[in-house]
């Protein structure tokens, strides 16, 4: 004999609560208690409740999905990013649509169209918002969008950043402090927000903090291997430097291969540090020098400022804001006796 389906009505009655009350709990909504939340999910679960998606999408006008669109997927940076954001969908019972694009406009162009009419709203991290009319262009004006670490041109659409420039210039001038005059720099990929910022920020501190001091600049795209490569030229160069800047943990931790390689010391021949903290960063010989930023929080705040947007119907958006990164001193630019962070 087939089972009766459990419907709505039966949760609300088995957890003594309303059916608007069961609805707004299951979806997410703020204005329901904490522990009437608890209650209902916890119902819902015995009960094995499932909501049918397509009538509450229908009665509601809402997809519970919402669209993740990023530059790649690759790496401990989108895999700490895309965490964060999970850990929030799943807490408020949204689904995830996440594309990727390789590099190019059109194909993000393309994953931003292609999300019509599929999500309630839409996270994005992207080097060209900072052409006139791209997001405008691609997207409808009535849904919801938040920025990830973007250039925010477009004051229409809030933005949740990282405080590149800032993080950057303090991390130059902790080498410099450390003693390392000779700084060189590998950069991240051209166009993009963070790697630019960065590079201008390593720029301005070592004319501040170093300023006889000749800039060293190495070309990267925030890959490992764009790190070993670089690690190898600057272990072989002539006026080889003090310390290296990498603009991310991957290109950090690929020249650190390098200069392992090469039989060149870190940091007792040249220091070495990074960018983001990603979670190998403290587990490599030496650990490295990076400036912290919590890469899941990034992805979770952006997520819930999303969905309280979404929730108040658009009455309600959340401000831009910036994230500022934290300088954690270990042992790849002092050594392991003088670390004062881990």
């Amino acid at each position: 004999m087939a089972r009766t389906s459990v419907t709505i009505k039966d949760v609300a009655r088995e957890a003594r609560v309303s059916v608007a009350t069961v609805s707004r709990a299951l979806n997410g909504h703020e204005n329901v208690a904490e522990s009437v939340r608890q209650q209902v999910l916890a119902t819902a679960d015995r009960l094995r409740y499932q909501p049918h998606a397509a009538a509450r999408s229908l009665s509601s006008r809402r997809t519970q999905t919402i669209g993740v669109v990023l530059p790649d997927l690759y790496g401990e940076f989108f895999s700490e990013l895309i965490r964060g954001i999970d850990q929030v969908a799943r807490a408020r019972r949204q689904h995830l649509l996440v594309s990727s694009y390789h590099g190019l406009p059109e194909e993000q162009g393309e994953a931003l169209r292609a999300m019509r009419g599929r999500v309630d709203g839409l996270l994005v991290l992207s080097p060209y918002t900072d052409q006139p009319g791209f997001l405008v262009d691609n997207l409808p004006s009535s849904l919801p969008v938040v920025l990830i670490n973007t250039d925010v041109q477009e004051a229409a659409y809030p933005a949740l950043t990282i405080d590149n420039y800032s993080a950057a210039v303090a991390m130059v001038e902790h080498l410099v402090q450390a003693g390392h005059r000779r700084v060189a720099f590998i950069g991240g990929p051209e166009g993009n927000f963070d790697a630019r910022e960065r590079l201008r920020g390593y720029r301005d501190a070592l004319t501040r903090f170093a300023p006889e001091a000749t800039p060293q600049e190495f070309a990267g795209d925030f890959s490992e291997t764009a790190g070993y490569e670089a690690g190898k030229r600057i272990a072989q160069a002539a006026d080889r430097p003090q310390a290296v800047f990498a603009a991310n943990d991957m290109m950090a931790l690929g020249c650190l291969y390098a200069f392992n390689e090469a039989g060149v010391r870190v940091p007792q021949d040249i220091a070495l540090a990074g960018f983001d903290d990603i979670p190998l960063a403290r587990f490599v010989h030496p650990t490295l020098t990076t400036m912290r930023v919590s890469i899941a929080e990034l992805g979770g705040q952006a997520m819930s400022r999303l969905l309280d947007t979404i929730d108040s119907d658009g009455e309600r958006v959340a401000p831009s804001a910036t994230l500022v990164p934290e300088l954690i001193i270990r042992a790849s630019s002092v050594g392991e006796s003088h670390h004062a962070k881990s």
